[in-house]
């Protein structure tokens, strides 16, 4: 099995967005004939739009907009707690913390599992990093460049 569908893939939002979607379940995708499942993209939010139970919104790398989906509702399945109260739940806490830091024009990190909705690839966030250095949006092009030719393009080892 290829190691790549165990790692978060830095990408471009453009070959992000081209990946070959595979038929299977869960859903897989390929690229240069490589398994990828986790994405890391970083850029600028250019779009978000929040709900009760998810936040949505778009990262600009330059090159694409990439779909993101922070799923906020961790925080309501224990609402229904038989004593009323709502309980700790950090996962609920943790998206809602990180709901706070996508705002528009902000550059970000995002990292997690790419996924397909109403025909489009999106990612469904795992986690999100504000960005404070400009260079680093920079220097995810480079490391993309370099990974690709000589990591994500390199054969298949072989068993």
């Amino acid at each position: 099995m290829d190691s790549l569908h165990l790692v978060h893939v830095k990408l471009l939002a453009a070959d992000l967005l081209s990946l070959t979607s595979r038929h299977t379940s869960p859903p897989s995708f390929v690229r240069c004939g490589r398994t990828v499942t986790r994405a890391e993209v970083v850029g600028v939010v250019v779009s978000r739009d929040r709900r009760e139970k998810f936040l949505r919104f778009l990262v600009d790398d330059g090159t694409a907009c990439v779909p993101c989906i922070l799923w906020l509702n961790h925080q309501y399945m224990n609402a229904s707690s038989s004593s009323g109260a709502l309980d700790s739940d950090p996962t609920g806490e943790m998206a809602l913390q990180m709901s706070e830091v996508v705002r528009l024009g902000t550059l970000l990190r995002v990292r997690g599992r790419i996924a397909m909705y109403r025909g489009a690839i999106q990612i469904a966030v795992r986690d999100v990093v504000l960005e404070k250095d400009p260079n680093v949006e920079v220097l995810h092009w480079l490391q993309c460049v370099h990974l690709a030719k000589d990591c994500y393009g390199l054969p298949l080892p072989s068993v």
